[in-house]
């Protein structure tokens, strides 16, 4: 199975490793992981006062802050991963990610908010779910 785990650094992303170090069914090898992170862009106006080396950096810088801990993770496991980050509002590039590389399954972590507090709030995971045909589970 071809799994596509995003990931964003917060208790929820433990939760989700925590959750696929108790069900080995999850660590086969015959499934192959690439695990994602959507990095939030830095606002206009903040851009406009570094040049783009600097944005292009600071962008990295955060993805490496948020992937180092899971690759940890499936490196004490013996289980290859691939990597992978872009720049962009989560919700959208998940359900993107998801679509274009033809992923069985999206595993992410959720907070707690109910239905209607994430409509909201337009939380990621809610956006992930209307614009992704993926199966996605979630992790709580």
């Amino acid at each position: 199975m071809k799994i596509l785990l995003a990931v964003d650094g917060s208790r929820y992303t433990e939760r989700a490793l925590a959750y696929l170090a108790e069900h080995d069914e999850w660590l086969d090898p015959r499934h192959t992981y690439t695990v994602f992170h959507a990095v939030a862009p830095v606002p206009h106006p903040g851009a406009a006062f570094k040049d783009l080396a600097t944005v292009q950096s600071l962008y990295t810088e955060d993805a490496e802050i948020v992937l180092k801990p899971v690759k940890d993770f499936f490196d004490k496991l013996e289980i290859k991963a691939a990597f992978m980050h872009e720049v962009g509002t989560a919700g959208s590039k998940i359900a993107h990610m998801a679509k274009t590389h033809n992923f069985d399954l999206l595993i992410m972590g959720t907070h707690g908010h109910s239905a209607l507090a994430g409509l909201v709030m337009g939380s990621v995971t809610t956006q992930v779910l209307s614009q992704c045909s993926t199966p996605v589970l979630l992790i709580r």
